[in-house]
């Protein structure tokens, strides 16, 4: 054991010896290359940067889709963005901050169609969901005919494409096609030069939701349906408000808008709790939202003024507000939406 002991003993004292030794090798051989570069600094300083930058560069070459491959900051990015693309589509056409799940994506824009073998314009006006009138004025059609291989442009809207001529404006156009200028203001894809005053560009392609040419006017007479406050439906829903239905639910406006010029009181069309209050300059303007926790909420928008508060109880035909015209409206109206969860329904299928 002692043997062991001396043993152990030399041999650390034997590495520590020779790391000592080539310790002292090292910074020899260490400082004279220090001071070779100091000297040659000049000659090898552009080599070395040009070496390195290119180094560098190849390193960003071979890496970066490696980086990228495998960063799970930069894919939940990427998902974040493609779920905000994505959840613009469910958002309320009204530029609201609140989001509203429609039941189906409308057009945007005019297709063009090819006339296959069999097709008639009753056929088609229904594959499209719009009106025959629609497709012939947009074609200029004088007759039913049609023929395989002929291109119609199809509206995606019911009724009519206007190209927008100097000094028109909704009002104006609305009035030209006997139809109502806070439809051509609610179709989600109309643009506007100015939000405020729904001024219009010269040239411009406007969509007139329901409009009919002139010519065609009188055949049907248009009806405004006449209700009133506090009746109730079906369900345990009342209608919010007095006046005229001026635009029925369609699938980019799925809500009733209720017009009346003497800006009535506005109603809670059953007995809940407030849950958001609050005006925007465009989309909803002012505009209230009651949970019924029943699965169901209601949504009433335009308001002039609310006389309620976040988190307070109302009760059914309690008065909650004034009919307005704040926001994305060309006139007082009440904008009225009844949702399951976040999915708006038919108001009529409570109401009538």
């Amino acid at each position: 054991m002692q043997d062991l002991v001396l043993f152990l003993t030399f041999v650390k004292e034997y590495l520590i010896k020779r790391f000592l030794i080539f310790g002292k090798n090292f910074e020899k051989i260490k400082d004279l290359i220090v001071a070779l570069l100091i000297v040659k600094r000049g000659k090898y300083s552009s080599s070395f940067l040009n070496t390195s930058f290119f180094m560098l560069v190849a390193a960003t070459v071979v890496g970066a889709p490696i980086i990228a491959e495998n960063n799970p900051f930069l894919f939940s990015f990427e998902q974040q963005k493609a779920n905000y693309q994505a959840s613009m589509v469910s958002y309320n056409p009204y530029e609201s901050s609140l989001g509203t799940v429609i039941s189906a994506k409308p057009r945007d824009k005019i297709i063009d169609y090819s006339v296959r073998s069999g097709d008639t314009l009753e056929t088609i006006a229904k594959r499209f969901d719009i009106s025959v009138d629609t497709i012939k004025w947009a074609n200029n059609l004088k007759t039913d005919v049609i023929k395989p291989g002929q291109i119609l442009k199809i509206p995606p809207v019911t009724g009519i494409v206007h190209k927008v001529a100097s000094g028109e404006t909704v009002y104006s156009i609305a009035k030209k096609y006997k139809t109502e200028a806070q439809k051509i203001v609610n179709f989600p894809f109309n643009d506007f030069a100015d939000l405020d005053t729904f001024a219009l560009t010269p040239g411009q392609i406007l969509y007139v939701p329901d409009g009919v040419m002139p010519e065609a006017a009188p055949v049907i007479p248009k009806f405004y349906a006449q209700i009133q406050a506090g009746v109730k439906g079906k369900s345990n829903f009342i209608w919010p408000t007095s006046g005229v239905i001026t635009q029925y639910p369609v699938g980019y406006h799925m809500a009733l808008d209720i017009a009346s010029t003497s800006s009535p009181p506005i109603l809670a069309a059953d007995s809940g709790r407030v849950t958001y209050t609050g005006c925007i300059r465009y989309g909803y303007g002012c505009h209230i939202i009651i949970d019924h926790a029943d699965g169901y909420k209601t949504l009433y928008a335009h308001l002039s003024s609310i006389s309620v508060a976040p988190g307070q109880s109302v009760g059914k035909g309690e008065v909650i507000g004034l009919m307005g015209s704040t926001g994305r409206s060309t006139g007082p109206h009440l904008h009225f939406e009844i949702r399951q969860g976040e999915q708006p329904l038919n108001p009529l299928d409570f109401l009538r």
